[in-house]
């Protein structure tokens, strides 16, 4: 592993965007042109997959902020997020393994000056994943609390609120950085890779 991938300010949890070393496929293909109906499909399936979890994402906030607000009913904090918090985690979890287990290498072969970047979106899957795990728990011990109809179901739902707003800017910060190098890649150099 590279030394310039060790450095803190590189970690998912405190990092601000990728060295500009890393942007410069971005650089030659930027944002602005993403929209462009010639983008590879790839690349805009990839954008729209990110969309839907962005959009997720802030759905259940929207959810857990309104429960804070007023948190009277953790039963229909729970019959709301449980379904999207489930929905939410299968999809984003099968997105990373296909990720990391197909793309990912296709890519360091593709263009391996971007190898450091693609290794440190492959690690930040490991970063993610122990936030899905968290939601996961956190989840399951809301569900069992409603279930029971315990008095802790009303702690229990805010404490799921808490590791939501705890793991949601992580995720949003590895997506804009995994568009930043594979976007441009896919449009750039992804001819035949589908």
């Amino acid at each position: 592993m590279s030394d310039r991938l060790n450095p803190d300010h590189l970690s998912l949890a405190s990092r601000v965007g990728l060295p500009a070393d890393w942007l410069y496929l971005r650089d030659q293909y930027p944002r602005a042109r993403w929209g462009e109906p010639t983008l590879h499909p790839t690349a805009a399936h990839w954008l729209q997959m990110h969309a839907g979890f962005r959009s997720h994402g802030a759905h259940m906030t929207a959810l857990t902020d309104a429960f804070r607000a007023d948190p009277s009913n953790p039963r229909g904090l729970h019959q709301a997020l449980i379904p999207a918090l489930q929905a939410f985690l299968q999809h984003l979890d099968g997105h990373h393994r296909i990720e990391s287990g197909h793309y990912f290498p296709v890519f360091r072969q593709l263009e391996p000056r971007i190898c450091d970047g693609i290794d440190l979106l492959d690690r930040d899957h490991d970063a993610v994943h122990a936030h899905l795990e968290a939601m996961f728990v956190k989840g399951r011990d809301f569900h069992a609390a409603v279930a029971a109809g315990s008095p802790d179901a009303r702690d229990a739902g805010l404490r799921l609120a808490d590791i939501l707003d705890a793991a949601l800017p992580p995720l949003v910060r590895h997506l804009d950085d995994e568009e930043d190098i594979v976007i441009p890649l896919l449009a750039l150099k992804g001819h035949g890779v589908g």
